[in-house]
């Protein structure tokens, strides 16, 4: 169906050439050519079919009113995270209150390959009660065969395009922001998408591509006409990263274009003022997607539930560890290569939970990209938790999981510190 669906919304000339060179090694294995790529059981029509009515399935389109609908109205989604976004952290915030959740952005070629690694990435929680897998991708015939496989062997409640991943060698592909330059493949990927499948698609995307040249504004009209169920803006463009404040003015404007599909705004909120300083700026939008903020403060959805400020001790930050290793262990195993993994995905999350500054200690709230001040905390717990040094994260890893082999080494992957 996918393949059929897919010609019917042919790219343009130019990028069909492109595209069907990039999935030529996927369709190969369908047309009985060698392939190395794993075949994946995709449910297709088969000459065992028993006998009954004649089914018009692969004529009859699914009808708009007929897709799966969500309620997206102030709703609090946890952004897809790589690396740290893992299932383990996700639960957590799911016991924080965060109501959306999605998976860590999956590569829609490795799911089709049948990738151990790759599918670990969708693995879905039972508490995540609404919850989405991200695909990246650069041609619709490699997306719309992945969606219609996860639909057909995963029980999911939306599939997510990324248009933001704004990683060079990603973006070189024609993936992630990528797609931006490319509006011909990416209408056949999000109209081919929405044909194949009965679930909502979603787009995740930024403001644009160069440093401050703001272009989404152009694509909201388009996004909405092609089938978009729900649009997320990060308000930065791919070339500012993480640096300078989201542009929530701009975010606004892009809701109003959207209308009346819904939209969330990314960026920048670390506590309850920013939330609602977001909403001041950008009351047209239905919801708001925490990042980086859910990663310093995973409790920062309850403190937005409950309108307040929460001074977190450090045993209670140590508590918080204490789940997520738990949670880790339960996820990875409890073995030695179980242990080990999940003490490294700890330590990725500590390059960022170290960042938080206790509201104790604080003379004015907490802000996203200004350099936290180097300062003793009210006991030693929370001094050695406030450390940037990797050695005192490993002995904080050594407290939960024990001591570290012979020959450990560790090095953030993340670098999105964007201090001022």
């Amino acid at each position: 169906m996918s393949e059929k669906i897919c010609k019917e919304n042919k790219a343009s000339k130019d990028d069909k050439k492109e595209t069907e060179n990039c999935c030529k090694v996927n369709l190969e294995a369908k047309d009985g050519g060698e392939s190395d790529v794993p075949k994946v059981d995709i449910a297709v029509e088969s000459d065992n079919t028993p006998s009954g009515p004649v089914l018009d399935t692969d004529i009859v389109k699914t009808r708009k009113c007929e897709l799966k609908k969500i309620d997206w109205t102030g709703k609090l989604y946890l952004s897809p995270l790589t690396t740290v976004g893992n299932l383990p952290y996700r639960r957590l915030c799911k016991k924080w209150g965060a109501d959306i959740t999605c998976s860590e952005m999956a590569v829609a070629t490795e799911l089709l390959k049948a990738s151990p690694q790759e599918w670990a990435l969708i693995k879905r929680h039972e508490s995540e009660d609404l919850f989405g897998v991200q695909l990246c991708g650069n041609n619709p015939y490699v997306m719309t065969k992945c969606t219609q496989l996860l639909e057909d062997q995963m029980t999911v409640d939306f599939v997510d395009i990324n248009l933001g991943c704004p990683i060079e060698f990603i973006y070189k592909q024609g993936s992630g922001s990528g797609l931006l330059q490319r509006t011909n493949v990416l209408q056949s990927v999000v109209t081919c998408m929405n044909q194949v499948s009965s679930l909502p698609v979603t787009i995740k995307t930024r403001t644009g591509i160069h440093k401050d040249t703001n272009i989404i504004h152009n694509m909201m009209p388009k996004f909405k006409d092609w089938g978009a169920s729900l649009i997320t803006l990060h308000g930065r463009t791919r070339e500012q990263r993480y640096t300078k404040q989201a542009d929530w003015d701009y975010i606004e404007k892009c809701s109003q274009l959207c209308c009346p599909v819904p939209m969330f705004g990314n960026g920048d909120i670390l506590s309850y003022e920013d939330y609602t300083e977001s909403l001041k700026k950008s009351p047209s939008i239905s919801g708001v997607m925490i990042g980086r903020g859910a990663l310093i403060k995973p409790w920062i959805f309850q403190e937005i539930k409950e309108k307040k400020v929460f001074d977190i001790s450090s045993s209670e930050r140590f508590d918080v560890l204490k789940d997520y290793v738990n949670y880790g262990l339960e996820h990875w195993g409890s073995d030695t290569r179980g242990v080990e993994t999940t003490r490294r995905f700890l330590l990725e999350w500590l390059s960022f939970l170290h960042r938080y500054i206790p509201v104790g200690i604080l003379e004015a709230s907490q802000k996203m990209n200004q350099r936290p001040p180097i300062y003793h905390g009210r006991d030693d717990m929370e001094t050695l938790m406030a450390s940037s040094n990797c050695s005192d994260w490993i002995k904080i890893s050594e407290m939960l999981l024990g001591k570290i082999p012979t020959g450990f080494s560790f090095l953030p992957k993340h670098k999105a510190n964007s201090w001022k």
